[in-house]
């Protein structure tokens, strides 16, 4: 069973990453929502296999579109399945038409707070972390924090006059270790809520804190000679180690809020727009607007949120973006999120946000090759600052161990993508050691100065894999050969991805979802590994250069017999004239008895 024509080329367009997908008919109905671990293959399935059920195989038949969010995990794509499902109701979704609810760990609110699951949020001022779509999973976090920390789990009422009246007795949990004895005042207050510090943190995710923690107990209890409380200490932080944090694509404190997500090309501007409802993920959509002129992403978003609002019909109190936005005059709030889940949703929604940008460069390179280029070479050309379309562009990167074989590699690009066929390698020559300036100067000189002679076109833009270093020594062989202003240059530094124009001492930084730096990028990794390749290669010979290869008419064949006939070097160094005559001619014995004799002086 194949894919009907007019879905084939968005299952080709789907990332393959875990996510949410959305099945509608040709009148745009919802028809069904799924979550998939790979989107692409999970998709796709549906048209590859003969479907037994009836069901599916009428869902097949009516699907026109597919729409997906993507997720940071398998986890969280269940979670949003399930909160999707719950508001839009999907005729296809009829077994998850239930009241199924995933649980959550609740920090009470009370005097010498409980830790313990529940499946009912309450607006009681407790504190609730979660959903968990595994309650396997949600047990080895609660274990983790009571092995880490040990709190009660009794539901007494221990007010400071219950416990110093004496009302209370240590339970069993006190005798086992599992309680510390609040009840009779054998844990004090403060010590008991810097436990619940401690574990509020845990079930944030926030694990850097309490391993310093634990470090700093364990190496001070050694210090000590403790070394029983030490050991003790050593198995938490090990079990820390083990512990992996809960989803956070949901949190029960964050309700009735918009979120929106914007990146950006040279033409237009992606908003991806999530509405979160009493604490869940409810819808997600991303909308193309078109730009007119060089707007700022603030002043994009103060355009797309009105009109997203009255599309969808939305009216939150509160929008968080990636930027400050003014909306006053909407009666809304704008909150730019630094940490903690609202910006782990934030970060979500610019992710399906680029996911949406791609697939728009993707589907238009299906429809519009030549517009999905000049789409490309436009937002190159603009957030690089030149003064054309960079539709050639070479890369340049060095290789050399401990200054052997040093090596340089020269990649080209048109249009965005490699064209191995006008890859160059370079043999340094000059450079004695390893000096990775010298060793790019002179590559870029060779390389420029051959086009030069050759009247052959020069690219718009060369990269340079290094920092202000590797680029200053490029443009001193660019000066040598008077080329200086009709090649644009840049370098990447690969630690911060930060990108270093001639003359500027300060770098810039594209975004990390730019289409650009993603060119930029693979120029990099590509020279890379070519250079790399070139390189090892080079050595390979080297470790393979027989001292028979420096005598006049010993080629490949005649080495081959005279390590067959003696064995090694060592076996034809020793071989008297007469010896060498039972495998080469005399002038070739002569040769080689020469070269040899003349070794030992």
């Amino acid at each position: 069973m194949a894919a009907p024509k007019h879905i084939q080329p968005i299952l080709e367009r789907m990332p393959q990453e875990p996510g949410v997908y959305q099945h509608f008919d040709a009148q745009g109905k919802l028809l069904y929502i799924g979550k998939a671990k790979n989107l692409k293959k999970r998709a796709s399935s549906y048209f590859t296999k003969n479907q037994a059920n009836g069901k599916t195989r009428l869902l097949v038949r009516k699907i026109h579109d597919i729409q997906w969010i993507v997720t940071a995990s398998e986890s969280d794509a269940l979670l949003l399945e399930n909160s999707m499902i719950k508001e839009h109701k999907p005729i296809y979704n009829i077994q998850l038409k239930d009241d199924k609810t995933y649980p959550f760990l609740v920090l009470k609110k009370e005097r010498f707070p409980r830790v313990f699951p529940t499946r009912q949020v309450r607006k009681d001022g407790s504190e609730y972390f979660g959903p968990y779509s595994h309650v396997k999973g949600m047990h080895a976090v609660l274990d983790l924090c009571k092995k880490l920390y040990p709190v009660r789990t009794c539901s007494l009422a221990l007010t400071e006059e219950n416990i110093n009246s004496g009302k209370f007795r240590v339970c069993l949990e006190y005798h086992v270790g599992n309680c510390l004895g609040p009840c009779v005042g054998k844990q004090t207050e403060e010590a008991y809520n810097e436990s619940i510090a401690a574990i509020r943190h845990v079930l944030r995710g926030n694990l850097g804190q309490v391993k310093a923690a634990l470090k700093a107990a364990m190496s001070a209890a050694a210090e000590d000679l403790r070394f029983e409380e030490a050991e003790r200490l050593k198995l938490k932080l090990e079990a820390v180690a083990k512990f992996q944090a809960k989803s956070t694509v949901v949190h029960p404190t964050i309700s009735d809020v918009e979120v929106y997500g914007l990146v950006s090309d040279a033409k237009s501007s992606f908003v991806n727009f999530m509405r979160i409802h009493n604490g869940a993920v409810v819808q997600g959509q991303t909308l193309e607007f078109k730009r007119r002129l060089d707007e700022t992403d603030a002043q994009v978003l103060e355009a797309a949120i009105p009109q997203i609002r009255d599309r969808f019909n939305v009216a939150s109190r509160t929008v968080l973006a990636q930027v400050d936005v003014s909306l006053e005059l909407l009666g809304a709030e704008c909150l730019v999120p630094q940490r903690g889940d609202k910006k782990k949703l934030l970060d979500m929604s610019l992710r399906n946000a680029q996911f949406a940008m791609r697939d728009r460069h993707a589907q238009l390179e299906q429809v519009d090759p030549d517009a999905a280029k000049e789409r490309l070479m436009e937002t190159m050309m603009h957030d690089l600052r030149l003064k054309e379309h960079p539709v050639h562009m070479e890369c340049f990167d060095n290789s050399n161990i401990q200054g052997t074989s040093p090596a340089s590699a020269c990649v080209v690009f048109r249009n965005g993508k490699p064209a191995k066929r006008d890859y160059r390698k370079f043999n340094i020559r000059t450079v004695e050691g390893p000096d990775d300036f010298a060793s790019m100067k002179e590559a870029v000189y060779r390389r420029y100065k051959r086009l030069k002679e050759e009247g052959e076109s020069l690219p718009q833009m060369v990269v340079i894999d290094g920092g202000k270093g590797q680029l200053s020594h490029a443009m001193e062989a660019i000066d040598e050969l008077g080329l200086r202003g009709e090649i644009a240059f840049v370098g990447i530094a690969k630690r911060l991805e930060e990108l270093y124009f001639p003359g500027d001492s300060v770098p810039i930084y594209l975004d990390k979802r730019s289409p650009t730096l993603r060119v930029v990028q693979h120029m990099r990794d590509e020279a890379h590994r070519f250079s790399l390749a070139h390189h090892r290669k080079r050595r390979s010979k080297a470790f393979l250069h027989s001292a028979l290869d420096d005598i006049a008419g010993v080629g490949a064949k005649t080495r081959e017999a005279l390590m067959g006939h003696f064995g090694d070097i060592e076996g034809v160094r020793a071989a008297t004239e007469t010896q060498l005559l039972g495998v080469v001619s005399l002038r070739v014995a002569k040769a080689i008895r020469a070269h040899f004799h003349e070794a030992k002086k």
